[in-house]
Formats: structure tokens, C-alpha cells, sequence
């Protein structure tokens, strides 16, 4: 609400009652009294990062620019997470494995996952004094947002953590359990030096030098147990560590330091996407890229001149740690940016002229056809989608398979299904280890369905980065558990409430210290 909707809002309460005056008289003592609340309160911090590097004759702007990095106490966030009495009851305070009747390994949430269970081992077996110590998985998203297109300062670049011991339903359902920690800079450059490596190598070393500051206030606790209070009054002896990263592709290449189009996660070769080649990166070859970058480079696509920030930190590789993404590797990216795209182009190359654009019409009349069913969502125009959204292509995907038949070839539809066969074995919240032998079936099927694409001369290869992430999916869903936990859609949804809405309160004028103040100001509220 603005300042003068409080205003006005406080005039109509006083005006209405006589006897009882408003709680406040404007927004000025609605405020004072927000921040006169003890709790909750983890001030801002800034520092600033400049480019050191050698200057050419004539530099571009963006060598001169200091770029300050907003930021809190990532150990205050998480501690009062941890206290939080709304978590009491959703809180994991050991790694745990979950079996059903039949001794079949349930994976559920992140510490139900074999990385947990690995990292308490290392940490049991570091030193005694680690002996029945909580291990706190700290979970990190990062996703750069635009919120308007018509101002100066429209981007912004929020770093969210949330504890790794919470429930996924917890976290999906926010109530505290995701909190922003820091706004990262967003360094700008013309046109003409955009695609520079020196930009694009100083942008990388920029995320990178400031995640381990953010992080530093950690870098103790991750190999010594403090005393901590937790969600059901207790206190526990706690140890951080660095969990899943969330991330979309983009963003997963800048954290691994890893060459665009590239798998982030694995060595297998760019022509090789399409295949079954898997194989992790060695723990010493991040510090052998510094060494011949070029090679790194051309051999493992690998950028030799940053070093990414877990190599600061115990216990962590951020290939392993890259967390599954479903909105933007399955939902937005295999489904929509690519079997929707590739379906509608064969119509338009197989039936050229006003036989395609007929089946085109045919295939949206059928999705509009859909019968009303709760949980199916109603497509009055078929696909025709101003704008698309993530719950545009999930309701999609619900009614896409029965509108294909006789409009494409049945391999085609085989590819649809054995796709969708994956996409609801990965939406689950349990993953039982009978549904992980399905979901590599469905893998082996998607792949070899899929080169009618080939065949029908509307691809050359199918060597895609989002695409080939599905063959991680089974090793994941063994780590961290059920990857709706893990989804970049929860970083995406806190988006509204930690910057487009503090945004739209702003006087949108250098508008950043405004939003910054706004967080601070509901976190105290949700303490409450």
C-alpha cells in the first residue's frame, strides 16, 4: 500500500470512530513503529567492486564503474529461519533416509537425499567434537528480474537462501522459509563491448567474488558447530554447509564457470549432448583450467580465468551442487522451447501453404475442445498465448498428447508421451526407487523417439544443454530428493513479493535503498 493510501486509510478509521482513534496517525508513525521492532532486525550491508585490470587506450565505461553489492548476515538469515516457531514440526534435524513397506528408498525432501547422508558421515568423521551435530544445508537461487522496461534502473539481481533442513512444502509455500540476502550488481556495457571476453570473464569474477563475501559469515560454522536455537525451543549444536544452487541454464554456466552451451554439470563433449556420456567433473580441474585456459576451454569448456566461489568453502563442488531445474529445463525448455516449436514447424514444412495452417487450427481446436475436469486448464484460443508462463505450458502439457494424434507422425506422439511419462514421475513430492527404473526408461524412450526430428529434417542433431539434463535427473533425484523442492519457481514467485511489489512502493527513482528498506520492514512483521 502507498503512503497515501495509509494516510487516506487512517483518516477514514479516525472519521468512522470517535471514541477509538486509528492504530496510527499516518504512514510516518505506521512506520517508525515497524521499525521500532527489535526482532527480525538484520541491517544492511554494502561493499563495492571495481574492474583492476589492465585499461586500453580507450576504455570502455564500464572499467571506470564501481559497482556495490547490497547484502545482510547470511548466518543471522538463516538462524532466525531455524528459530522460527512456524517451522515447528517441518523441520528435518538429521539427514534420513525414508523406506517404504517393501525396503524401497523413498527420496522426499533434500535431507532425505544420499548427499545429506554423505556430508553428516564427512562431517562425523572430521573431528569428534562434531559428534551429534546438526548438519544445515544452506540452499542458494539467484535470478536476474526485470520490473519494468520503461525505466533506467529496471533490473535487479536477488540472492535468496533458505535452509536446507526445511520440508519442500515448507519451502515452496514461502512463510519465511525463503529470504533475500543480497542484491548482486548488474554490470552494463554497450553494444560493441557486450560479447568482449574481458566483460564477460569481469562479470563472472563479479558473481563469483561476491558469493564468497556473502557467504564468509558461514565459512567458520562449516567446520565447527555453534550453538543455535531451533524451530521447537531447543538448542542445537549446528554446522552449515553449502547446499543446492538454483538456477536456470544461464545462470548454472556463470556459477560453474562453465562455456555457454556446455553441460554446467558434467564433462561430456558439446557435440555429444545427445548421448549418454556422463561424466563428472574431476575435484582438481577447476584449478588445472587456471593453468592453460585455452585447453580447458576447447577440451571441457571451461573458463580457465575464474575460479568458482565453493572452491573457498569445505565440502563443496558447485557441478555437484547445481540443483535440478523443472520450470526451466522440462517445462519452459524441452516442452515449450522445443517439442511445441519443432511439432509446429514440421505442420509448416510437411503442409505448406493453407494445408498447414488448417492443422494448425485442427490442433487448437482440440486443446480448446478439452472437457471441464478440476486440475485441467481451460484453452479457449489452443496455444495462442500472448505472453507464455510456466502455468501456461504445465496446463498445456495436460491436453497436448490427445490433440497430436493423426495431425503427426505416430513417433512424434511416442516422443510426446514418453516426455510426459518423465515430466509426472519428477512432479511428484515421493520418488520411490521403482519410479527412478521408470524414469530411466522413459529417458531411453524420449531419446530414441525423438529422432524423427532427425529424420523429418527439422533438426540436425539433438545436442541441447536442456535437453540432456534429463539424463542427470536419476542421480539428482538420489542426492536431493523430489526436485519440486528445488524448483527455480520458488525463487521466481518470491520475486514478486522481495522486489516487483517493493519496487512498485518506490518512488522508482534510484528506487533500490527504498526496496531494501521495504524487505527489512516485512521481515519484522513476519517475526511477529
Amino acid at each position: 500500500m502507498s503512503q497515501n493510501h495509509i494516510d487516506l486509510l487512517m483518516a477514514v478509521i479516525a472519521a468512522g470512530n470517535e471514541v477509538d482513534p486509528s492504530p496510527f496517525e499516518n504512514h510516518r508513525n505506521l512506520y517508525s513503529k515497524i521499525d521500532s521492532i527489535p526482532f527480525g532486525n538484520i541491517p544492511w550491508q554494502s561493499f563495492t567492486v571495481t574492474y583492476n585490470g589492465l585499461h586500453p587506450q580507450k576504455a570502455p565505461s564500464w572499467m571506470g564503474q564501481e559497482y556495490k553489492v547490497y547484502f545482510r548476515d547470511i548466518r543471522a538469515v538463516l538462524e532466525n529461519q531455524l528459530a522460527n516457531p512456524n517451522f515447528n514440526g517441518h523441520i528435518n534435524y538429521a539427514s534420513k533416509h525414508v523406506r517404504t513397506k517393501d525396503n524401497e528408498h523413498v527420496f522426499t525432501d533434500l535431507m532425505s537425499g544420499t548427499w545429506a547422508w554423505n556430508q553428516a558421515d564427512m562431517i562425523a568423521e572430521a573431528s569428534d567434537d562434531n559428534d551429534s551435530a546438526m548438519f544445515a544445508p544452506v540452499v542458494l537461487g539467484s535470478n536476474k528480474t526485470t520490473v519494468s522496461v520503461t525505466t533506467e534502473q529496471n533490473d535487479f539481481y536477488p540472492l535468496y537462501t533458505s535452509l536446507g533442513n526445511l520440508q519442500s512444502h515448507m519451502r515452496r509455500a514461502h512463510i519465511g522459509s525463503v529470504s533475500v540476502v543480497a542484491f548482486l550488481a548488474v554490470p552494463k556495457t554497450d553494444k560493441v563491448h557486450e560479447n568482449s571476453d574481458t566483460f564477460r570473464t569481469f562479470r563472472c569474477q563479479l558473481m563469483h567474488e561476491s558469493l564468497k563475501v556473502i557467504m564468509s559469515p558461514l565459512m567458520h560454522y562449516m567446520s565447527e558447530p555453534i550453538v543455535t536455537r531451533c524451530a521447537d525451543g531447543h538448542f542445537r549444536r549446528v554446522i552449515y554447509g553449502i547446499g543446492p544452487y538454483i538456477a536456470d541454464y544461464p545462470e548454472q554456466c556463470l556459477l560453474a564457470c562453465v562455456v555457454n552451451s556446455w553441460c554446467p554439470k558434467c564433462t561430456a563433449p558439446l557435440d555429444k549432448l545427445d548421448g549418454h556420456m556422463c561424466l563428472d567433473h574431476p575435484p582438481d580441474l577447476v584449478f588445472d583450467a587456471a593453468q592453460d585456459t585455452t585447453e580447458m576451454w576447447d577440451g571441457f569448456g571451461i573458463v580457465g580465468d575464474v575460479l568458482p566461489f565453493t572452491t573457498e568453502f569445505p565440502c563443496a563442488n558447485i557441478h555437484e551442487l547445481l540443483a535440478p531445474d523443472l520450470l526451466h529445463q522440462i517445462i519452459k525448455g524441452t516442452f515449450k522451447d522445443h517439442l511445441i516449436d519443432w511439432i509446429t514447424k514440421y505442420i509448416t514444412k510437411a503442409f505448406p501453404g493453407q494445408a498447414g495452417r488448417d492443422r494448425l487450427a485442427e490442433l487448437d481446436r482440440r486443446i480448446a475442445a478439452a472437457p471441464p475436469f478440476p486440475g485441467l486448464r481451460h484453452f479457449y484460443e489452443g496455444r495462442n498465448f500472448k505472453q507464455w508462463t510456466g502455468d501456461d505450458s504445465k496446463g498445456l502439457m495436460k491436453v497436448f498428447l490427445p490433440a497430436l494424434v493423426g495431425l503427426v507422425p505416430d513417433e512424434m506422439v511416442h516422443t510426446v508421451a514418453a516426455f510426459l511419462e518423465f515430466c509426472y514421475i519428477v512432479h511428484q513430492d515421493q520418488i520411490t526407487e521403482t519410479d527412478l527404473k521408470l524414469l530411466q526408461v522413459s529417458v531411453v524412450r524420449f531419446q530414441q523417439e525423438r529422432e524423427i526430428f532427425i529424420k523429418v529434417s527439422i533438426r540436425n542433431n539433438i545436442s541441447l544443454p536442456r535437453q540432456h539434463s534429463l539424463e542427470h535427473y536419476y542421480d539428482l533425484i538420489m542426492a536431493f530428493g523430489a526436485p519440486l523442492g528445488l524448483c527455480s519457481s520458488i525463487t521466481e514467485s518470491k520475486h514478486i513479493k522481495a522486489v516487483k511489489e517493493p519496487w512498485r512502493r518506490s518512488s522508482q527513482n534510484n528506487p533500490l535503498g527504498e526496496m531494501l528498506t521495504t524487505n527489512q520492514r516485512l521481515d519484522k512483521i513476519e517475526v511477529l
